[in-house]
């Protein structure tokens, strides 16, 4: 058993403290936010993350999980000692280090014995020797400490499922024997080991994040050209990814991607490209693309209601995805807005991102079901794929609006059996 120290209790934070718990590990969670300690000492989880709150508990319950607001309570006995703080974006795409770089003021002078920092958040190239020189500023004289790079992948709505059963480890450093440390902590999990230098490591957490937003962005340029042939995205999809050097996934077209991940990522990479004098148009390309087809969706919608400015809206969906409350970055939020400004009026459900979009788009009417966020609607627009919809009753769905328009921004229903119940339906390359 090791002693951790987990900096911040955000996403992944939260899920990589729980997780060494659950693999039998002394956990401490350190955040400076007093409020959220409370809640987390008393059970209560800041988003939703499914099996997060079962695993928390239970691992807290067990004595090997722990909340502070003390640097001074979490770092003196730690061996290992995560950097899980936020790297928010920048107005220019830059990764804004703030955090990271209070955080290693903030643990630098507790440092004792021979500590390990591993910086697990995403932060760019070069980030190992920024929190290493910091650490050596503040930190007393006498302290040992080396930094790995292990980049997390985690993915929102299966990430407990991730911790357990990742698809690898990343772990760079140049210290060999922290690096196989590091590893250590890892010998319970079936999962192949990369064992890299400091900015190889980062840079293999861009590079994967990029490759799959480009993916995304492929196939949704690729439905454009669909719906100008009248070709069915959904089946080039599927015989394109039948090819085992392309593979089926991230092949879905729809709305685009969000999150925290995908967007802040591809920027971030772009900025360090720029800032090494090249010219990174394909990740340009990809964030364009993805833009578009926002843009493209809502010119459906509007092309669809006969007076925009006296019609109202039902929408099923505003995270991101299925299975999160994250708000970030999603494309229900420009959709939503645009339609807003159009005078259009908006009627939305979501199983748990409500709360969450009140503060963004206060203008909408949130329903209590997705069948009241119908009602009377003259189009309903499916933007995040939920199981609660594709169980839907649509012959109640139907019968509940006022013009049975349905713009499937995800493809989750099949055309013939939406049109055979009435419905006009408008879905993303087909």
């Amino acid at each position: 058993m090791s002693s951790i120290a987990v900096i911040g209790t955000g996403y992944v934070g939260l899920i990589t403290g729980a997780g060494f718990a659950d693999l039998g590990n002394d956990v401490v969670c350190v955040d400076i936010l007093e409020e959220k300690i409370a809640k987390l000492r008393a059970g209560e989880m800041p988003f939703f993350e499914p099996g997060l709150e079962e695993l928390t508990r239970r691992t807290a319950d067990a004595g090997r999980l722990r909340f502070t607001t003390a640097y001074a309570e979490a770092i003196p006995a730690a061996d290992f000692i995560f950097i899980t703080v936020d790297t928010p974006p920048s107005g220019n795409g830059k990764a804004d280090m703030s955090r990271v770089e209070s955080a290693s003021r903030s643990l630098a002078p507790h440092l004792r014995e021979r500590t390990v920092i591993i910086n697990k958040s995403t932060m760019p190239i070069g980030s190992g020797d920024f929190v290493s020189q910091i650490i050596r500023e503040y930190a007393p004289p006498d302290a040992d400490f080396a930094v790995v790079s292990n980049p997390e992948f985690l993915r929102e709505g299966s990430a407990v499922r991730d911790v357990r059963e990742p698809d690898r480890i990343v772990l760079g450093g140049d210290d060999p024997v922290a690096v196989e440390a590091v590893a250590e902590l890892y010998e319970t999990v079936n999962a192949p080991i990369v064992k890299t230098d400091l900015r190889t490591a980062e840079m293999i957490k861009y590079a994967s994040n990029a490759m799959l937003a480009t993916r995304i962005s492929f196939i949704n340029e690729i439905a454009a050209i669909c719906e100008g042939f009248d070709a069915d995205v959904r089946v080039v999809a599927r015989g394109m990814g039948l090819d085992a050097r392309i593979g089926p996934n991230f092949l879905e077209a729809g709305i685009g991607f969000g999150g925290s991940c995908f967007p802040k990522d591809v920027k971030a990479l772009a900025f360090m490209a720029a800032e090494k004098h090249l010219h990174p148009q394909l990740l340009n390309s990809v964030l364009d693309i993805n833009q578009d087809q926002r843009r493209r969706f809502t010119r459906k919608v509007l092309a669809r209601l006969a007076e925009p400015g006296a019609s109202t809206v039902g929408v099923w969906g505003l995270a991101f995805k299925q299975d999160t409350d994250d708000m970030r970055e999603s494309p229900s939020v420009d959709i939503i807005r645009a339609l807003l400004d159009s005078g259009v009026r908006v009627r939305a459900y979501d199983p748990v991102a409500m709360p969450a979009a009140r503060a963004l788009m206060p203008d909408v009417t949130y329903c209590d079901d997705p069948y009241d966020a119908v009602c009377g609607a003259d189009a309903l627009l499916l933007l995040t794929p939920w199981n609660e919809f594709r169980q839907a009753n649509m012959e109640r769905v139907r019968e509940a609006m006022r013009h049975p328009v349905l713009l499937d921004g995800r493809n989750i229903y099949d055309r013939r059996e939406i049109e055979a119940l009435g419905f006009t339906y408008v879905g993303v390359g087909r």
